[in-house]
């Protein structure tokens, strides 16, 4: 039986034991999923699992109909490391997942992000202080990426949908496992307002061995990481680490000697993160992370002369929707801020965020230092 280039990413992603190492040396080999495939033997060097090889040989459509089910409805995609438009920053981390379910707008994953973590058991201090940055940077137009956990990831996720900015919430779980249950209505709020992603296979429920590795993509979907609390023991401390090793800059919020929660970020601070007191200053952090970004954002459409992005196109010459035509008027020589564009176009963060993006991909814009924009 012959599949297409989805189904076929959906059989080697519910493959035992073949793992996205093997996938992509075997990708290098054979060029794409559906040749993977039609082969019946892999070179021996591949050391191919037995059980491996009869799934891929016995594999049907009966055993992705969920997956083709749940793909076949709105907002929902598949993103494989193939895509032209797999997040470059993500590409380019350690260990970059071979494919991601999303639940949400994918283009979403090219804005810039921050990735924002810190304790189930926050402070008040320490949800207020989330709060405060993550609605501010929101609003400016940074992607707030956290993990939909308790406490510090919830506050930011809720911080950025208030601003009516953009937030993607990455999964231990399955992509149709909300965890924990109590944020199954943020969840769809975050998957109308940015996108809610996961790597794992349907139905995968939670299981502690997982969440440290949805902690690398949160770390490598980002341009940075701000940690708000955690303890000196803290699985937080773990996204930062992943975050250093990616060349990536920590960022954490410093507080009382006294706060057992303050220790973690402290120690971080000490091992050279930046301290931060405001979104300004994790503004002006990642403002170069941001400008490489979209150079290689730019390169990567240039090297794809017929590509666009899912809901606008992004090649030169492109006709603007009635949201990009708005914001471009308000464009002149002169440098306009972020801010400004808000408050003249009156849109939501997250559109003028979106759309600002596609018009300087296209080369009609040129974002400027301190998130200020003009006419090329």
């Amino acid at each position: 039986m012959s599949f297409d280039n989805r189904e076929s990413w959906l059989h080697l992603l519910n493959t035992p034991g073949l793992g996205f190492a093997r996938i992509q040396k075997l990708l290098n080999l054979f060029g794409s999923a559906t040749e993977i495939l039609k082969q019946n033997n892999f070179p021996a060097e591949f050391k191919v699992p037995q059980k491996a090889l009869q799934h891929l040989r016995q594999a049907t459509l009966d055993d992705i109909s969920l997956e083709l089910n749940w793909l076949d409805k709105p907002n929902n995609h598949l993103l494989t490391i193939e895509d032209a438009l797999y997040p470059p920053q993500l590409l380019q981390s350690n260990d970059p997942p071979a494919a991601l379910f999303v639940k949400g707008d994918v283009n979403a994953l090219l804005l810039p992000q921050l990735a924002v973590v810190g304790s189930r058991n926050a402070s008040q201090s320490g949800l207020n202080n989330t709060q405060a940055f993550c609605y501010d940077l929101a609003r400016k137009g940074m992607v707030i990426t956290s993990g939909l956990a308790a406490g510090i990831d919830t506050q930011a996720h809720q911080a950025a949908v208030d601003a009516e900015g953009q937030t993607i919430a990455v999964m231990g779980t399955g992509i149709n496992m909300i965890y924990p249950k109590n944020n199954q209505q943020l969840a769809k709020t975050i998957a109308n307002q940015g996108a809610v992603i996961s790597e794992l296979p349907f139905n995968t429920p939670p299981h502690a061995h997982n969440f440290p590795r949805r902690n690398r993509i949160i770390a490598g979907l980002a341009l940075g990481t701000l940690v708000v609390e955690a303890t000196n023991k803290s699985g937080t401390l773990i996204t930062a680490r992943l975050t250093m090793e990616n060349n990536r800059p920590v960022m954490a919020i410093p507080g009382s000697i006294h706060n057992p929660m303050a220790k973690g970020c402290h120690h971080l601070i000490k091992q050279g993160a930046k301290l931060v007191e405001s979104a300004q200053d994790i503004l002006e952090e990642l403002s170069p992370n941001i400008a490489m970004l979209s150079d290689q954002l730019t390169s990567n459409l240039n090297a794809l002369e017929q590509s666009t992005l899912e809901k606008s196109s992004s090649t030169p010459n492109i006709e603007l929707s009635e949201t990009q035509q708005h914001i471009f008027q308000r464009i002149d020589f002169h440098p306009v801020s972020f801010d400004v564009i808000v408050e003249q176009t009156g849109l939501p963060s997250s559109t003028i965020a979106s759309d600002l993006l596609i018009l300087e991909l296209s080369g009609m814009i040129e974002k400027l230092p301190g998130a200020k924009y003009q006419k090329t």
